[in-house]
């Protein structure tokens, strides 16, 4: 498996922040090829030293490095890309790997 973890920056507006990423973003995510699992987390985003500067994390999950790139590069995928400009102004990180159980 191979994971996208997108960990996105508290917003200055965090309701039309939500309101966007559900009803337009994560619609057209949905859509990238080879995209098998899409979770984000359910509740604030806590550190050992208590709240996070993390408003959101995306984790998308595919079945290889390979059909995550592939993924990426399609026409979906550069749309995804493309609409991070459209809500993500105080900024996201984006982290790809491969993943194994231990």
């Amino acid at each position: 498996m191979a994971t996208m973890l997108v960990l996105y920056n508290k917003p200055a507006d965090p309701a039309a922040f939500d309101a966007y990423y559900f009803s337009t973003h994560v619609p057209i995510a949905k859509k990238v090829p080879g995209l098998r699992k899409y979770t984000v987390n359910s509740s604030p985003i806590m550190t050992p030293a208590g709240p996070a500067d993390v408003h959101l994390t995306a984790v998308l999950e595919f079945d290889s490095m390979d059909a995550l790139k592939a993924g990426l590069a399609s026409p979906e995928g550069k749309a995804a890309a493309a609409d991070l400009a459209n809500f993500a102004q105080a900024g996201a990180q984006l982290m790809m790997y491969d993943t194994r159980e231990v």
